[in-house]
């Protein structure tokens, strides 16, 4: 090491940390105004009646609970819960069957698939067309004269009203959920699965473990940490599922509001302005949201520790 000789100056240390948080202040600015404040803003309105009736501004008064109340005992709060819940199930359990299977194939050593950038491009594009876009897609595609009833009828099949039934009007919106987003989570789950160390497929099957046993014994248990994500995030999506029951229903969530969703139901009182109402409903999604993903992530990491305890322990 150069020493130092008396008279020269020291070079100037840099002080990493100090533009570390420079460079991480825009952040945390954007976030507070963008969403912090108004976080504090909804937990705030939700204790208060507050409205307009005509061009009269009702409140804000102070009611206490009572918004939360009447969302819970005096609407159909828990019927479009169900409706919500309903229509994300069946969208998403074809999604992660789907996104799990492509995820394999494209990543598989042993098929060596050509063209994957190609085929990762297509399952992809459907996440790229705006939601309201593809609603209006299969508006008309699905519409008692539109191109599908036509090729019914063609094979003697005749009309079905996809939308004028519950079952029609709830599969179109779980399939459209599914087609948007299954590219996405094959994308994640693929980087998942291409993060594994090949030597553990090598060694499952040098000890004789076919393709079903690799799958359930290696690949699923090294893709928790990425599969929680997925479930978490697509079940946080399909709390708020709007925009394709909006413009699909339009608005309405016909036939006879079984296709009408929790966030639909808050667009409801936000559109006559009843703030209070608004944040009471707000928060009640925030909690069932905060408690369903703690659940999800807590079941799944549950699992693997005691998977892991259980293996250490054959070990010893």
């Amino acid at each position: 090491m150069k020493a130092v000789r008396s008279g020269e100056r020291r070079p100037k240390s840099i002080s990493y940390a100090k533009w570390g948080y420079i460079f991480l202040a825009p952040f945390f600015l954007a976030y507070t105004v963008f969403s912090l404040i108004p976080l504090f803003s909804t937990f705030y309105n939700s204790f208060f009646e507050n409205f307009m009736s005509g061009l009269k501004q009702v409140g804000p008064t102070y009611v206490g609970l009572a918004n939360f109340k009447e969302i819970l005992f005096d609407s159909d709060f828990f019927r479009y819960l169900w409706n919500t819940l309903y229509m994300w199930i069946l969208g998403f359990i074809p999604q992660i069957v789907f996104a799990l299977l492509l995820a394999v194939l494209f990543t598989s050593l042993r098929l060596h698939l050509k063209f994957q950038g190609f085929f990762k491009s297509v399952i992809y594009m459907p996440n790229l067309i705006m939601a309201s876009a593809f609603a209006m897609l299969f508006y008309a595609l699905f519409a008692d004269a539109g191109p599908v009833n036509n090729l019914l009828n063609s094979m003697g099949i005749g009309t079905y009203r996809f939308l004028s039934e519950v079952d029609g009007t709830r599969g179109l919106i779980a399939l459209m959920n599914f087609l948007m987003w299954f590219g996405n989570t094959t994308i994640l789950l693929m980087a998942a699965v291409m993060g594994i160390d090949t030597a553990m497929f090598e060694v499952a099957q040098l000890d004789g473990a076919n393709s079903w046993q690799v799958f359930w014994k290696v690949t699923i248990p090294l893709i928790k940490p990425i599969l929680a994500y997925v479930l978490i995030t697509c079940m946080i999506g399909g709390v708020q599922m709007f925009d394709v029951p909006q413009v699909l229903t339009n608005a309405k969530g016909s036939p006879s509001r079984t296709a009408f969703t929790l966030i639909m139901f808050l667009n409801s009182h936000l559109t006559n302005k009843n703030y209070g109402m608004g944040g009471a409903l707000s928060v009640i999604l925030f909690a069932i949201t905060g408690v369903l993903s703690y659940a999800v992530f807590r079941s799944i990491n549950v699992t693997a520790l005691n998977r892991g305890l259980r293996k250490g322990g054959k070990r010893l």
